[in-house]
């Protein structure tokens, strides 16, 4: 097994797949699923890999998905490389390695002579992260038809991760934008760069309670083409998190206030946009989903990690479905590497396929119903 796993990893690490071109990785991971006997290997209309392993019932569905879509530059070439106990280059735990997990389970499933009574649906999700707002998760589960069961999100990394519920969130721009009569000679002119840290000021400033715990992330942010040049627009990319729906409301409120404040004292033209809201939920850490796969994890000798998560999760919890989000490998981001690469250890994966195998056992059992 441990060669057609680290196969896939590269087959599919090795592809680029950036935001909107994500065509090439999902042809590899339906190769992939064609492969290993799964049926109906195909695109949806959302541009969704899709294959399922029909259970001997099929009464049930089971979705099992990560996304295939990257952060990387649309022009990125990734090159994976193994050193002596690990496998290092871009987006391997976000999510070349969860996909190389899908990929292999079902040779997985077969050697071990397992055959569930439900149907397992594999996905590869397109247009998840950032502006994608989960559209390949949100459209399969809007306009496929197929009754899910239980959902299963996996992530590359870290093993013994246990995301049962999700944060309250909000996805947001904030475009600081010179006007067309800006008067670019005058000596001290500033741009579009110091009104933007007059708003990253004033937002840090915003308290922010530790119960319901809410957070602001300052993820990305840029402007400017030169270092003599002054910088036209200059754009804020963030994420403010949440418990409560109503704090999220409050402090989007606030971040109104302070853009709208800003342009008017500052000349320039301030664009606040929040593109994605999504709702705090999930399940309760006494659900059998999550009692049983701890109870997994204390046999395998793997150390649960729960935590609220903020991301795929939050598109099941609107349709009601039980779910849950599972790390596979332990893995580091370290300062001797390149800012989008990880490395991740080769060893613990198969306690993490283990892992996989012993919740789709419990789901399928029926010993997660009933709550």
């Amino acid at each position: 097994m441990q060669d057609i796993v680290l196969a896939n990893l590269v087959a599919i690490g090795e592809v680029p797949a950036p935001y909107q071109h994500e065509e090439g990785r999902v042809r590899m991971m339906l190769e992939r699923f064609s492969e290993c006997g799964l049926q109906s290997c195909s695109t949806d209309a959302t541009g969704n890999g899709l294959a399922i392993l029909p259970g001997s019932e099929g009464a049930a569905n089971i979705l099992m998905f990560s996304n295939v879509d990257t952060l990387a530059d649309e022009h990125a070439e990734p090159s994976l490389a193994f050193r002596k106990d690990e496998i290092v280059g871009p987006f391997i735990g976000d999510n070349s390695m969860a996909l190389a997990a899908m990929a292999s389970l079902p040779i997985l499933l077969e050697r071990l002579q397992i055959r569930l009574k439900a149907n397992i649906i594999f996905m590869g999700a397109v247009r998840m992260l950032g502006h994608g707002n989960l559209y390949g998760l949100s459209g399969f589960l809007n306009n496929s038809g197929m009754p899910i069961r239980y959902g299963l999100s996996l992530e590359g990394v870290q093993l013994g991760r246990l995301n049962y519920a999700c944060l309250g969130q909000l996805l947001c721009d904030i475009t600081v934008r010179l006007s067309e009569d800006y008067n670019w000679v005058q000596f001290g002119a500033t741009g579009a760069i110091i009104p933007m840290n007059d708003i990253i000021n004033r937002i840090n400033k915003i308290p922010l309670p530790r119960r319901p715990l809410t957070t602001i992330v300052f993820g990305l942010i840029r402007g400017g083409v030169s270092y003599r040049n002054i910088a036209r627009e200059t754009v804020l990319s963030f994420e403010v998190r949440s418990e409560s729906a109503d704090l999220l409301n409050q402090v989007a409120q606030q971040i109104e206030d302070i853009t709208e404040d800003v342009a008017a004292n500052s000349g320039v033209t301030v664009k606040f946009d929040i593109f994605a809201r999504r709702a705090p939920g999930g399940l309760d850490i006494s659900h059998p989903l999550v009692r049983q796969t701890r109870a997994i994890h204390t046999a395998l000798g793997i150390s649960s990690q729960m935590y609220p998560t903020t991301f795929a999760l939050a598109a099941l919890v609107e349709k009601k479905t039980p779910s849950i989000v599972l790390g596979l490998t332990t893995g580091t981001r370290r300062n001797d590497l390149p800012e989008l690469e990880e490395a991740a250890a080769i060893e613990p994966i198969w306690t993490g396929l283990a892992q996989l195998v012993g919740v789709l056992l419990t789901i399928d059992g029926g010993l997660c119903d009933g709550a």
